[in-house]
């Protein structure tokens, strides 16, 4: 049971830290993305929380390279050990925690099953580059974008999740 909790915080703040962005380093884009454009990559702190019964806290330094179709997501704790590794690409998504790896269909798959509810991963992106992209339910704030800041919150569906990540791009 404490494994599965363990886990499951793992993965929500992976999860967390592809929705929402915080603080991060700049740094280089390497290889063009699959569909043609250039990949993004990402770091900083990510934090969320869920107002479930009860509260749901998540929080890591993350590293996530790559786009909404193929990418990369490291989440770490503040001295560096590896909490979690997320890589997706069409048709698979993989968690992988210590020796466990665990797979599902797409990256929406397992953040819904990670955290109960779906996470605007390719809004993320788009959240992270400045556009103001819409998604049922949630309500991005880029105000502090520039100070590196981004939040999210998630009115519906229930429960409520607050999504804040302080981030630079690389």
């Amino acid at each position: 049971m404490k494994a599965r909790r363990h886990l499951l915080k793992a993965t929500g703040a992976a999860l967390a830290a592809v929705l929402l962005a915080g603080c991060a380093t700049p740094g280089r884009p390497t290889a063009t993305a699959p569909d043609g454009d250039r990949p993004e990559n990402w770091s900083g702190r990510m934090s969320l929380r869920i107002d479930s019964e009860p509260v749901q806290t998540f929080s890591a330094l993350f590293d996530l390279r790559g786009g909404p179709e193929r990418g990369t997501l490291t989440l770490t704790t503040p001295i560096g050990s590896t909490l979690a590794q997320l890589q997706w690409s069409p048709g698979e998504a993989l968690l992988k925690n210590g020796n466990e790896t665990r797979r599902y269909a797409s990256v929406d798959a397992l953040i819904e099953a990670a955290t109960g509810a779906s996470i605007p991963v390719g809004a993320l992106f788009g959240w992270l580059a400045g556009r103001d992209e819409t998604v049922p339910g949630w309500r991005p704030d880029l105000s502090q974008r520039a100070a590196g800041r981004l939040q999210a919150v998630r009115d519906a569906p229930l429960p409520r999740a607050d999504l804040r990540i302080a981030f630079a791009r690389e």
